[in-house]
């Protein structure tokens, strides 16, 4: 597939959301994330700990022991952005990356749990969730009307997904070029933005987990090509990816000069690289495909599936009944079973005794 046509088409159908964000009342009002924890020492052995959604999308008791690390500074400065039916807040700042050299915007959302007192103590997963069409300069996943944030807390109450915090970072420099998600010869380096930049972000400002365990991506269209091909990249540091109607190979025209860097960023190669190597819970990384009916890319997604599921690379295929290259779409898929898929791989918090 091309992303090019499909990078615009993905503007056209998901791009409306930005256009869409639900105001609130205190739009605008500097807003915290702090809360208590009775601890000032940066990292701590959570007792009782285990993987998987249980009741409240807590741990489930397993055993193992993840280390929870408290926020690290600098602190950022928050406004609220909008504000869920439930009273949590996405806020959204200006993140000048240390690593990468970008400066964009980045909005968050914590869930109920984070805030409650049992899990003072607890780190929390994090998904970094990524943009189709643009990237720039918003992430339609900030807005509520496609009811991402609204959805895991539902589904955190039921147990279908761990309480995620959401971390939405803009995912191009500009809305010209797609830049696959990477650090292409001469741009700007959003692959060490969304891998490197986002995540020493989130740790300085929220409970976080020291382990992979704790991190994932999901994303639609491109921002689902470069979270599949951040994982696959990067498995030392993040464990799960749902990747909603992507391509599988890096195809932005910003390439051209530059094939091996290209190859060192082709999702097909770094795969079948992975695929190779020990079966073990540490190489082990679970890729959440999805995509609708109505779309084109189920035969890619088929065949990526068949040729690269090997080893520790771990897939699942949702195909949505009647679904359309569509944030929304995705949403319904999540629900439908890739949340809870990569949640039963993942950390989730735990409550203290």
């Amino acid at each position: 597939m091309n992303r090019l046509p499909r990078f615009l088409a993905t503007a056209l159908a998901l791009g409306t959301a930005a256009a869409l964000v639900t105001g609130c009342s205190d739009e605008g009002a500097p807003l915290t994330f702090d809360t208590p924890t009775g601890d000032t020492n940066t990292s701590q052995q959570a007792k009782d700990p285990g993987r998987g959604a249980g009741k409240d999308g807590a741990g489930k008791g397993t055993g193992g022991g993840p280390e929870t690390v408290l926020p690290t500074g600098p602190k950022a400065s928050f406004t609220t952005a909008n504000t869920l039916d439930d009273g949590t807040k996405i806020g959204v700042t200006t993140l000048s990356g240390a690593k990468s050299g970008f400066t964009g915007k980045v909005w968050v959302w914590a869930p109920k749990q984070y805030f409650d007192p049992k899990y003072a103590k607890s780190g929390f997963p994090v998904l970094v969730a990524l943009p189709g069409g643009n990237g720039y300069p918003m992430n339609y996943w900030m807005g509520t009307d496609l009811k991402l944030q609204s959805s895991i807390s539902s589904w955190s109450q039921e147990g279908k997904s761990l309480p995620f915090i959401v971390v939405m970072p803009v995912l191009n420099p500009d809305d010209k070029y797609y830049y696959d998600g990477s650090d292409i010869p001469g741009q700007p380096k959003m692959g060490t933005w969304l891998t490197e930049d986002v995540p020493d972000f989130v740790r300085a400002n929220f409970r976080t987990f020291a382990s992979r365990d704790g991190w994932a991506f999901m994303g639609s269209s491109s921002g689902g090509f470069a979270g599949l091909k951040a994982v696959l990249q990067r498995p030392d540091r993040f464990k799960a990816v749902i990747a909603s109607g992507p391509d599988t190979v890096p195809d932005s025209p910003l390439w051209a000069g530059h094939e091996a860097a290209r190859q060192a960023n082709n999702p097909e190669k770094l795969a079948k690289a992975l695929g190779t190597k020990p079966d073990t819970e540490k190489n082990r990384v679970y890729l959440a495909f999805q995509i609708g009916t109505k779309e084109s890319g189920l035969g890619s997604l088929k065949k990526f599936v068949k040729d690269y599921t090997k080893g520790p690379v771990k897939t699942r295929l949702q195909v949505i009944q009647d679904g359309t290259h569509n944030a929304k779409t995705y949403v319904r898929g999540m629900g439908d079973g890739s949340i809870a898929w990569i949640s039963e791989q993942m950390q989730g918090p735990v409550p203290s005794p």
